[in-house]
């Protein structure tokens, strides 16, 4: 019997927009999958070749492109900061739209120009790309969470981070001053598996027709 083909999903707000979607393209979880109380990260699926693990939205991209996991779903913001080599994106689920944004204190815009700046976030291969097309050195300072506090607190001018309605950045005294890029969910396969197991072309192909499917309802 060959081996369960390993669908990883990332805990949180997109999990719960992907999983209609999940359903349609045939990757079901069992029933425990939904129980709030477990701690489990690995589950079994309705279809008995397939198992779903359940990681960090950073981790689901590392266990895809190491073939750990055969296909899973993180937003592009995660694909577009490894940029692994063996990881390929066929399909936009156009679900959990937000941005990948630079902030800064309400009223800091409007000096002069800077060749260097210290910046607060957990994306430092975009941050670092993103400014020196602008012709600046960045220093990423490596957070995962609580990124509004970096500037109030003397570690960093500004902050690079997801934003979807701007209230949390108001809240803190931020305010957004561009945008890096928009991000939304994607389906993400191994390529090496994509080339030698059928079933992962079998599962973009459900993806994609149950995209059809959701913008034909």
């Amino acid at each position: 019997m060959s081996k369960p083909l390993i669908f990883a999903v990332p805990k949180g707000r997109i999990l719960d927009e992907a999983l209609p979607l999940m359903a349609r393209a045939g990757v079901v979880p069992e029933a425990e999958f939904h129980d709030k109380n477990s701690r489990a990260l690995s589950f079994a699926c309705e279809a008995p070749d397939m198992a779903v693990i359940r990681v960090r939205a950073f981790d689901v991209a590392t266990f895809v492109a190491h073939g750990a996991a055969q296909a899973g779903i993180v937003g592009s913001d995660v694909v577009e900061e490894f940029a692994f080599s063996d990881l390929y994106a066929p399909v936009d689920l156009d679900i959990g739209h937000c941005r990948l944004s630079v902030a800064e204190p309400v009223g800091q815009q409007g000096g002069g120009p800077v060749s260097h700046l210290r910046v607060a976030s957990k994306y430092p291969n975009l941050t670092r790309r993103h400014f020196e097309g602008m012709g600046i050195q960045a220093e990423v300072v490596k957070l995962n969470g609580a990124m509004e506090l970096a500037p109030g607190l003397g570690l960093a001018s500004r902050i690079v981070d997801l934003v979807s309605t701007g209230r949390t950045l108001k809240d803190n005294g931020l305010e957004e001053t561009s945008v890096i890029l928009p991000v939304s969910a994607r389906l993400i396969v191994n390529r090496a598996a994509l080339k030698t197991d059928a079933r992962v072309g079998a599962l973009v192909d459900a993806f994609r027709a149950a995209m059809g499917t959701r913008d034909a309802a």
